[in-house]
């Protein structure tokens, strides 16, 4: 016979103790441990007879996985070509940013037997969110609208849907675990059983998962490493856009992003981000300039601007949005030490348009530029671009994938690109003036 003890589970990062204490020595936090009833089950010895095949590498057949094409194209990026059949993802992201938009949207577009469960919403509200999202809307997609895992389960089997949808895994519970739901044990049982439906019936699951404030998904770590992929949507709310990532993938790579636009409607694709995000000028102005970059493997242009102005309460101020502030700082002062602006005294604001949050260091020289023409009041033309990272020593250092930033620059127009000498870039003829820059002064004299 089974017996059930009880057990203390962190409720931050989902550590087991025997005995209650104040603070978890594994994370740190203070009060986080909760008991939880978990059953023990006796250990089952291991018989001579069990047999376990040893396969060589070599002989191990390679078999494509199936991939199910969804109606939306950034979502395939991201996913490396489609939904696999019997993988479990995991979604996460701020509330309201568009988790449940994005999969609801998924559900009525798709022409398959879909499941959408809901643990947060009623029907009617849902129906709601339906009608004002698409005027078509898949006939064969079911709401349930339940927290039951087992309830959940036996309607599925009942169903046998081509997809399901969870909303949200943190509001379902298990009757083998005595305990509320959103705690750790739930969490674990529910996607572990979750899990194993999915793989049995080869049917692909997505489940939302709610996150901390600190931008974690909540629950226990483990979480994320049982599913097969784990997405995070995420994106300025005062701004429209909303980008999707991927941070595991079992079946592609991670390098590949999805960008949306939040409308009325839902939520609509961005085929070509650089063109949005571009402000379309009447007149130059000073502190402005346009900086290549890559998202994943997407090129992408983003416009950056600066201002520069004397300290007023006699402290400098250093702000930014979308930029690193501590990488502000380091270039400042490369600036002042290497190339001699005197810029100590002086406020500098930084921002990227469009509520990009970005860490490319390629920005570093679109960053550059901004500041010295705000500094000096030159405005940069509209037609420079700039691609370049730049060391303590004040040198201009190559980035990665220069021709892929080249051929978006010479896609959308523009006619002068600058770029680091020691990048290599292929000996072919492009639509665009590459302009090879070494120091800071060097491209001071060029631009100014």
């Amino acid at each position: 016979m089974a017996k059930l003890r009880t057990a203390y589970f962190c409720q931050n990062c989902g550590t087991q103790y025997s005995q209650w204490m104040g603070q978890c020595k594994n994370c740190g936090e203070w009060n986080t441990l909760v008991e939880e009833v978990v059953e023990k089950t006796t250990q089952k010895s291991i018989g001579s007879k069990t047999k376990q095949n040893i396969i060589n590498i070599i002989e191990v057949e390679t078999i494509e996985e199936p991939r199910i094409k969804t109606p939306s194209e950034e979502l395939n990026r991201v996913l490396g070509g489609g939904i696999v059949l019997g993988s479990v993802t995991l979604i996460g992201g701020e509330p309201g940013i568009g988790k449940s938009t994005l999969l609801l949207q998924l559900a009525l577009k798709m022409k398959k037997k879909i499941l959408y469960v809901s643990g947060e919403e009623s029907a009617s509200q849902i129906k709601m969110r339906a009608d004002r999202l698409s005027e078509i809307q898949n006939p064969n997609c079911f709401l349930f609208t339940e927290t039951s895992l087992e309830k959940i389960l036996h309607e599925a089997k009942k169903l046998v849907p081509d997809f399901m949808i969870i909303d949200s895994i943190q509001t379902l519970q298990s009757q083998s675990i005595e305990s509320s739901p959103g705690t750790v044990s739930q969490i674990r049982e529910c996607s572990n059983e979750i899990i194993k439906y999915a793989k049995e019936n080869s049917v692909p699951v997505f489940l939302v998962g709610h996150i901390t404030k600190d931008g974690q998904i909540a629950g226990p770590k483990v979480l994320e490493h049982m599913v097969d992929v784990v997405l995070n949507f995420d994106g300025d709310r005062n701004h429209l856009f909303r980008l999707l990532r991927a941070n595991k993938n079992r079946f592609g790579s991670t390098a590949e992003i999805g960008i949306y636009e939040m409308v009325s409607q839902g939520l609509k694709e961005i085929k070509n981000p650089s063109e949005i995000l571009i402000t379309k000028k009447f007149e130059e102005l000073s502190g402005n300039s346009v900086a290549v970059t890559l998202e994943g493997n997407r090129p992408m242009l983003l416009e950056i601007q600066a201002l520069v102005s004397t300290a007023v309460y006699g402290t400098p101020q250093r702000s930014c949005t979308g930029f690193d502030s501590k990488r502000l700082n380091m270039l400042l002062a490369v600036l002042e030490k290497r190339a001699g602006f005197q810029l100590g005294a002086k406020d500098v604001f930084l921002n990227i348009t469009g509520g990009i949050k970005t860490d490319d260091p390629a920005l570093d020289l679109a960053v550059v530029a901004s500041i010295l023409s705000s500094n000096e009041d030159i405005a940069i033309s509209e037609h420079f671009c700039f691609a370049g990272e730049i060391g303590l020593s004040g040198e201009i250092r190559p980035v990665a994938q220069v021709e892929q930033r080249i051929s978006e620059a010479e896609k959308l127009g523009y006619e002068k690109i600058f770029v680091s000498n020691l990048n290599k870039i292929p000996k072919r003829k492009f639509g665009i003036k590459i302009e090879e820059v070494s120091k800071i002064e060097d491209f001071h004299e060029r631009v100014f």
